[in-house]
């Protein structure tokens, strides 16, 4: 399917942090760049990688509350369980391990030298699943917009759901995922004394900090026509409707588990 397409006709320029700055510095550049998640350094040498799932994580633990937002570190987020390919390898092996656990994939020469990275939009500019579009999207998860953010981290963590469309009155109202959570656990730990921290932030609601302006597409829309507008506006995901009822979910996940 791949007609011998290489991992270096794919790939990315790759997108760094060191471990040293705060997450507050490398949450604001994944925003910025719409990159998630980024490779960690140190001394040049790539230890591993950082996501808004694990910011997230550790700004909304208990055990963080008294801890400035700034003085946690990349380091105390790493995750070091990273996939590694070489640039004169084929995209075919790199494939399984997208679809399979990681976002992302870090690209070295036969140097071992750092050149590149390979995520999802990276595959998806130059390979496109068959099919229509009820056969590569996912099943959506719902959650009401007036539930409160604890519930929604808490259903994230127990469930491994990373986005949920948002409902209000029975119509869709939003969508709320990993970032929009970072992002409020963020600005609400710069705002709110630590000694109110833990009674306050259950009064935070889901429909406070979903993304409310959200693209929709119908079930019949052709596919190469929704992975051309997720890249161009660089969309994660877009909730897919029949009639005006939501039926699915297409991401960028489900297109690459499609492959």
């Amino acid at each position: 399917m791949t007609n011998t397409i290489l991992v270096r006709d794919v790939m990315s320029k790759p997108v760094t942090i060191a471990k040293s700055v705060p997450v507050t510095e490398a949450l604001d550049k994944m925003l910025d760049v719409g990159i998630d998640p980024l490779i960690v350094v140190h001394n040049d040498e790539v230890v591993g990688t950082v996501s808004r799932h694990k910011i997230a994580e550790k700004l909304g633990a208990k055990h963080s509350s008294e801890i400035s937002p700034t003085a946690i570190h990349v380091s105390n987020t790493i995750d070091d369980d990273f996939t590694f390919i070489y640039e004169d390898q084929e995209v075919d092996v790199l494939i399984p391990l997208l679809q399979e656990r990681y976002k992302l994939a870090v690209v070295y020469d036969t140097d071992n030298k750092l050149v590149g990275q390979v995520n999802s939009g990276d595959i998806l500019g130059k390979m496109q699943p068959e099919g229509d579009l009820a056969s590569v999207m996912e099943r959506a998860q719902f959650i009401d917009a007036g539930e409160r953010m604890v519930h929604l981290r808490r259903r994230m963590i127990d469930e491994k759901i990373s986005r949920f469309v948002v409902m209000a009155e029975g119509k869709i109202a939003g969508i709320v995922s990993e970032t929009d959570v970072a992002v409020a656990l963020l600005k609400f730990r710069d705002s709110v004394d630590d000694r109110h921290q833990e009674h306050q932030v259950r009064n935070i609601l889901v429909q406070d900090i979903m993304t409310a302006s959200v693209q929709t597409v119908e079930v019949g829309s052709p596919v190469e026509k929704v992975i051309g507008m997720m890249l161009a506006k660089n969309y994660s995901s877009i909730p897919v409707t029949e009639n005006g009822k939501v039926v699915g979910l297409v991401t960028r996940k489900s297109l690459i588990l499609a492959l």
